[in-house]
């Protein structure tokens, strides 16, 4: 290495040209030394591109004979002159010829030089004017356009510091450009990603590879009200050569346009929720789930927690007569939450009641019909929402911040309250939210107060079928008997299923279960009218297949009634046992030692037809033996075929001896579902085991055990 180099490292310097790079090189500036006679006596290469003469062609020459046109010959003399005794610099433009014999305007800088010998020198320093003037007019119009720009503008160096901040960007960092010159980058970045970013920006640096357009929100340091979003992107700087000299970015305040965006999406999720619950609430009929649906829209989407109440007056029918003041009292239906949280123990538990003067929020909503909305609760607030101070402390430790109630208003009526809070979500509730909330409550108050109907309905159904069935029938003269009635599953769909045991002349007991078909309190008061006109028909000692004829009469006299029957009359004097059956599922005969059978019988006609003949089957029961009796809601189901049900209920009864009371367990537990559409009648009559000695019950040759035998003529058709 060289002295001039090892120099040049000493000060971390290139110690071997380099390729042609920067301003310098671009304007190509040219050299040119005379003597104080006005002869060249330095002439670079430089000034041998700009005016076309070789060094050995300039050098020794007067300057003045070589590059000046002999008009202008006088004034660069006394120019000179000027310069060479007065030492001032001159500098401008002056028109020269080239070697090619055209003339061009040159810009010089013109100063005087002295060796250590006291000799005097001019120095002319030269470029092309056309080319200065370019390089001029770029740089004022890139220093305008990034003061003006109403967008900002940077360029660091290498190491990621400021070397120019345009106004714009200032304002973005919330520093004055002048001292954000020769900060990092991330001492001045107001974005919440700022490690994110830096990285970015060493990666472009690394790669040459611009990043367009990275969307990134912060907040503003002149605005602490609410964030910003910016449009990023960096390019790197480099000069002709290719050498890195740093990195430049621009910054487009899109905040107008991300908050419109953001509202657009939160209408599209606010539409996307409604549609969403107008599909999961009011899936069943069920008060509790549908409030529960409702709740569970609401979380974690809108809430952190949220609670369904109605009021106790709307759950007894008492409609209020116009504005409610003071206190209520509520039924709370549902409490939901994202996530295992203390504050759903500061509620009412579900199923509770609760009475709340008018100061408390859910009073206030259900009184003025409007939501109530605490943007930031305060530990007062939040006695006014939990059931006492304990609670409130629970709602305070869960970190509850923002409350909303809304009111649930069915069919002009306010039923009750949607409560809302908000505790790990840390935006509180605003107007948006509101709206939001009550497009969900108005849905879902008319699906809660359906519920509420048909509950009342059910209610009312159920009471009157208790009401028309016959009290828990008493043994009769040779039979043990067991009852049970089952309300469907599913809303209001009660009322047509039914049993009676009737006590007869001479011993005799009927058997009787039915089914009309169709629900609720019109098929309840159907079932009433038929097991009445059983009952009347039954004291005048008929065959079983004269009394179905005489009620599918009485039936066809009520309209749109469709019901049927099996009815059967035990004689525990000869073991015999008559029946009838009026379009119903064959009864199941158990023999002790033998698998239970379906009785082949005649099915006949549903009542109400009319026009149909009806057959009396005679069997001969032994003690033992047992007769069930059961409606369709015992076997029948929507995706399984009929066979394979009564294949179950045979196989079921199959099992070791049980009691009668265990033989209905098992019947309604094994066969029946939650949320059934049907309610089941189930009948079991037994003949109780002989004592030893008593003598068996004997009679005609029908009376014997066997195959079910046709007695006497069909009922009148």
């Amino acid at each position: 290495m060289s002295t001039t180099d090892a120099f040049l490292a000493g000060l971390g310097l290139p110690g071997t040209a380099s390729a042609p790079s920067g301003l310098l090189d671009l304007l190509s500036l040219a050299a040119v030394v005379l003597d104080d006679s006005g002869r060249i006596v330095f002439w670079s290469p430089q000034a041998e591109e700009l005016f076309g003469y070789t060094a050995e062609e300039a050098l020794g020459t007067f300057a003045g004979r070589l590059l000046v046109d002999e008009q202008h010959l006088e004034t660069v003399i006394e120019l000179f002159t000027r310069v060479m005794e007065s030492g001032q610099r001159w500098a401008g433009s002056f028109p020269v010829l080239h070697r090619d014999g055209s003339t061009r305007l040159v810009e010089f800088r013109n100063m005087r030089l002295q060796d250590d010998h006291g000799g005097y020198y001019a120095l002319g320093i030269a470029t092309d004017q056309a080319t200065l003037q370019r390089v001029e007019r770029d740089l004022a119009l890139s220093i305008r356009l990034v003061s003006q720009s109403p967008i900002g503008l940077g360029v660091m160096d290498t190491e990621l510091r400021y070397v120019l901040v345009n106004p714009v960007l200032a304002r973005v960092d919330g520093l004055p450009a002048d001292e954000q010159v020769g900060r990092a980058v991330s001492e001045a970045l107001p974005f919440a990603n700022e490690d994110s970013i830096e990285s970015d920006m060493r990666r472009v640096l690394a790669t040459g590879i611009p990043l367009l357009d990275r969307f990134v929100v912060g907040r503003a340091p002149d605005d602490t009200g609410q964030d910003h979003a910016w449009s990023v992107s960096f390019y790197r700087l480099e000069d002709p050569g290719g050498q890195v000299l740093g990195l430049a970015t621009s910054v487009v305040d899109v905040t107008e346009q991300h908050r419109a965006a953001t509202d657009a999406a939160r209408a599209r999720h606010r539409l996307a929720l409604v549609a969403d619950a107008s599909v999961r609430v009011g899936t069943t009929l069920d008060l509790q789930q549908t409030a529960r649906e409702l709740a569970e829209v609401c979380v974690p989407q809108v809430a952190d927690v949220a609670t369904v109440d109605v009021l106790d007056s709307i759950l007894h029918g008492h409609r209020s007569s116009g504005d409610a003041v003071g206190a209520a009292r509520f039924r709370a239906l549902a409490v939901v939450s994202a996530h295992p949280t203390v504050a759903t123990r500061a509620v009412d538990p579900t199923g509770d009641y609760a009475q709340y003067d008018a100061s408390r929020l859910i009073t206030q909503c259900v009184n003025t019909r409007r939501p109530v909305l605490k943007t930031d609760v305060t530990g007062q607030d939040l006695r006014r929402v939990a059931r006492d101070d304990e609670c409130a402390a629970l709602l305070a430790a869960a970190g509850v911040h923002s409350y909303l109630a809304v009111p649930l208003i069915a069919r002009g009526e306010v039923i009750g309250a949607v409560g809302l809070m908000r505790a790990d979500n840390p935006r509180p509730f605003d107007e948006d939210d509101v709206v939001l909330a009550g497009e969900l409550a108005a849905r879902a108050a008319v699906c809660i107060d359906n519920a509420r109907l048909f509950q009342s309905q059910r209610h009312a159904a159920l009471t009157l079928q208790r009401s028309l069935l016959p009290q828990r029938p008493a043994d009769q003269l040779g039979l043990k008997i067991t009852t049970r009635y089952q309300p469907a599953g599913a809303t209001s769909e009660i009322g047509g299923d039914w049993f009676d045991v009737i006590p007869l002349a001479d011993d005799k007991t009927a058997l009787v279960i039915g089914d009309v078909m169709g629900s609720g309190i019109d098929a309840a008061a159907t079932m009433g009218q038929l097991r009445t006109a059983t009952r009347t028909l039954t004291q005048l000692d008929l065959d079983p297949a004269d009394v179905l004829h005489n009620l599918d009469r009485a039936t066809a006299g009520i309209e749109h009634t469709i019901a049927t029957c099996a009815y059967a009359v035990f004689n525990p004097h000869d073991g015999t046992c008559d029946i009838s059956l009026a379009g119903h599922l064959p009864p199941v005969l158990m023999r002790p030692g033998r698998t239970p059978e379906l009785l082949d019988l005649p099915t006949g006609a549903p009542l109400g037809v009319g026009g149909v003949p009806f057959s009396t089957t005679r069997l001969g029961l032994t003690p033992g033996d047992q007769l069930v009796l059961y409606t369709d809601g015992l076997v029948e189901t929507r995706d399984q075929a009929i066979d394979d049900r009564l294949d179950l209920l045979l196989s079921l009864l199959a099992g070791p001896h049980r009691d009668l009371e265990e033989t209905c367990d098992l019947l309604l537990r094994a066969l029946r579902r939650p949320g059934d559409h049907d309610d089941v009648a189930l009948l079991i009559a037994r003949l109780p085991a002989a004592e030893p000695g008593d003598p068996r019950p004997t009679g005609s040759p029908a009376a014997e055990p066997g195959d079910p035998q046709p007695t006497g003529s069909p009922g009148a058709g």
